[in-house]
């Protein structure tokens, strides 16, 4: 059983990698268990996140369940 973190943008250079597998579980279980400089960018204010492809309003309690994938979309810049 497995559940997939995406890291998009700057978030990847961050993490090291563009995804990860994580055992499935509330959120807040999944982030302790990575590097703590990871998941304070993780849980900026400005980063957005889609689980299986729906934005998530930020309010919501997320729990993860085998498959889901969770991509991270860290705020864009540019002109």
């Amino acid at each position: 059983m497995s559940a997939k973190l995406v890291f998009l943008g700057r978030l990847e250079d961050i993490a090291g990698m563009g995804e990860l597998s994580v055992n499935p579980g509330p959120l807040d279980q999944v982030l302790a268990a990575l590097d703590p400089a990871l998941a304070i960018e993780l849980l900026g204010e400005r980063v957005r996140m889609a689980l299986n492809g729906a934005l998530l309003g930020g309010n919501e309690a997320v729990v993860l369940a085998d498959g889901d994938e969770l991509a991270f979309l860290p705020p864009v810049s540019g002109g």
